[in-house]
């Protein structure tokens, strides 16, 4: 009990101590701050890329891609071990091409694209673009299909497209006359655009300021999109009007994704019923990913296809952000290594300073290890106390950090999180609880080590020898 007491006492009365306690309580802090941050980019952009890829998707190596797509999509269904795991499937047709459109100044564009041919219908079921679209319609229904403001802007624009009324005088003694031949009626074909093609984000003079969208590009306009067709890859311009914007919130992919109808690019390429790519969508991921990969490889054979999960596909970007974090973790927890090295200083001091009190606790009959334990004690008291703190104000400054961040750039004048890398509104956070009970646990344990080599100087400690000058 009485080593209970003595560790109490020296928390209270030992200011030095608090520095101990500041220094574990930052370090706690600054570790639950920047795992939660970087947690929640990673785990953003894992939905993210989960998402425009799909569960697994079936690459086709040669350049034209491959034919009959709604027969090899059968055969997948009528195994018996893959039609039971998946859920949804869909083939996509992916070229790079150029880009062109006019600015208002009359100045024209030309900037290279992803351009994917897909059904919006089929491609809906796989997820990960329905979500993304700008027009409320489109997230019910996607399509291609000029409505809307599309379609009013594209009639101002062309004037010529919109049907004549006809209005003709009939005599009530006289027949009608014969109806007109009905005029054939061209529907442009739509296109959607990644948000970053189409607009780019204006900064405000001041970090409290919000950004901007800046529209090039409006739902109406019509653009030229040029790729390749046949063996000698010949041009093949196409004219497509914007319907729609698909803005995912990551640059990468919103400034270059873009996405048409995937029987339009066919007639584009001359690629009769041929397509690049199968999505596919599992039931269960998790579990059925790999078995699934290894009966779809029996059946799409290399080198003429490539099977792979969205993870194999973004298996650098993934294992970057990976090892990222990790020796990020490394070189900050040196500050509860620091932390540490100030336990053991402060501790050698009061060792030496109450060399007279260790000598009477003996004296009346303390053991080594009674002494041992007073400060392996207190240097998990200290520990305790400071990693309950930091935890308390990590939590605190995670759930405050977009709040923290607008105040510090209206101090500064700058804007600390740019948002037009990751087109993020706000700095995406997600708090582990095995994080912070890592970081916790670890900060406890140096506190005590650091404790340690005091601790058995104190034990050592002979009661006639320290009593000597008393």
């Amino acid at each position: 009990m009485y080593k209970v007491l003595l560790c109490w006492r020296y928390l209270l009365t030992r200011y030095l101590a608090l520095a101990c306690v500041v220094s574990v309580m930052l370090g706690v802090a600054t570790l639950i701050v920047v795992n939660s941050v970087m947690s929640g980019f990673s785990t953003k952009l894992r939905a993210r890329l989960h998402g425009l890829l799909s569960d697994i998707v079936v690459d086709a190596m040669p350049f034209d891609g491959f034919a009959d797509p709604e027969i090899r999509m059968a055969r997948i269904r009528s195994d018996p071990f893959l039609n039971d795991r998946i859920e949804a499937m869909t083939s996509t047709l992916e070229i790079f091409a150029m880009l062109q459109f006019r600015l208002r100044n009359g100045e024209m564009v030309l900037r290279p694209v992803h351009l994917i041919g897909i059904d919006p219908e089929e491609r809906a079921k796989i997820g990960g673009f329905t979500e993304y679209l700008q027009d409320p319609e489109n997230r019910l229904h996607p399509s291609f299909e000029l409505r809307g403001e599309a379609l009013r802007r594209y009639q101002f624009n062309n004037p010529a497209t919109i049907p004549a009324v006809h209005l003709v005088h009939v005599d009530p003694g006289e027949p009608p006359p014969p109806e007109a031949p009905p005029e054939e009626e061209t529907k442009p074909e739509g296109i959607i655009l990644g948000h970053a093609i189409a607009s780019f984000r204006k900064k405000g003079i001041s970090a409290d300021e919000p950004v901007k969208d800046i529209y090039v590009l409006e739902r109406g306009d019509e653009v030229v999109i040029t790729t390749v067709m046949g063996p000698k890859l010949a041009p093949a311009p196409g004219l497509f009007v914007v319907t729609d914007y698909f803005k995912s919130e990551m640059s990468e992919y919103d400034g270059n994704y873009v996405f048409v109808s995937k029987k339009k690019l066919q007639e584009l390429r001359a690629m009769d019923n041929r397509v690049s790519s199968i999505q596919i969508k599992l039931k269960n991921y998790d579990e059925d990913a790999k078995d699934v990969v290894k009966h779809l490889e029996a059946i799409f054979p290399s080198p003429y296809f490539k099977v792979q999960t969205w993870e194999d596909k973004q298996g650098p970007l993934l294992a970057a952000i990976s090892v990222e974090r990790g020796i990020l973790n490394v070189l900050l927890f040196l500050i509860v290594g620091v932390a540490g090295f100030g336990i053991l200083a402060i501790f050698t001091m009061i060792v030496v300073e109450k060399t007279r009190d260790i000598g009477i606790l003996k004296a009346l009959g303390a053991s080594n290890g009674g002494v041992m334990k007073i400060f392996l004690g207190y240097g998990l008291l200290l520990g305790v106390v400071g990693a309950c703190l930091g935890t308390i104000l990590g939590l605190a400054l995670t759930n405050n950090i977009n709040w923290l961040e607008h105040i510090l750039g209206k101090l500064t004048g700058q804007d600390l999180f740019p948002r037009d890398i990751y087109y993020f509104d706000k700095i995406p956070t997600d708090v582990q609880l095995w994080a912070v009970v890592m970081v916790n646990f670890g900060a406890v344990a140096i506190s005590v080590i650091a404790s340690v080599l005091p601790a058995l100087r104190a034990a050592l400690l002979h009661p006639v020898r320290a009593l000597r000058y008393e």
